[in-house]
């Protein structure tokens, strides 16, 4: 039987312990296992932001096209904040473009479903796949028309 360790009893402060170990050298003294668990974490945690992003900008701009008489600024503003988060998290994570994809099909997925929640259309009426690529998506003046 394993005792807990303070990784499995204060995140914080095995945490703090592990970025003394690490900047005074001693590697081997540091958890270097959980140390790797938690960086790849921190990477998929960093799509996860984008794939999150890009749902709330898809559903918005499928709410945008297949609602044209609700448009409002409210659609409107949520769309620009989403593609401003999006520029700066691609800014400050450039590597994320090899799974834009990826992101952007699951994203679709999801977006569809809340398109279809929030508008009472039926989900069939939607595209299957993602009809914009991530260019036009970000781009200031692409609003998709009825």
């Amino acid at each position: 039987m394993s005792h807990p360790t303070l990784y499995d009893h204060d995140f914080y402060a095995w945490s703090q312990e592990q970025a003394g170990l690490l900047r005074a050298g001693k590697l081997s003294e540091a958890d270097i296992q959980h140390i790797a668990e938690e960086i790849e974490s921190l990477g998929r945690s960093e799509k996860r932001e984008l794939v999150s992003r890009l749902s709330i900008l898809l559903m918005h701009l499928l709410k945008w096209q297949y609602q044209a008489p609700r448009r409002g600024r409210s659609w409107r503003n949520s769309v620009e904040v989403q593609r401003i988060s999006l520029a700066s998290h691609m800014r400050d994570n450039p590597s994320l473009k090899s799974v834009l994809g990826e992101a952007i099909a699951e994203a679709y997925r999801i977006a569809r479903l809340e398109a279809e929640n929030e508008t009472g259309i039926d989900g069939s009426c939607f595209p299957v796949a993602c009809p914009w690529s991530f260019d036009q998506l970000m781009a200031e003046d692409f609003w998709p028309e009825a």
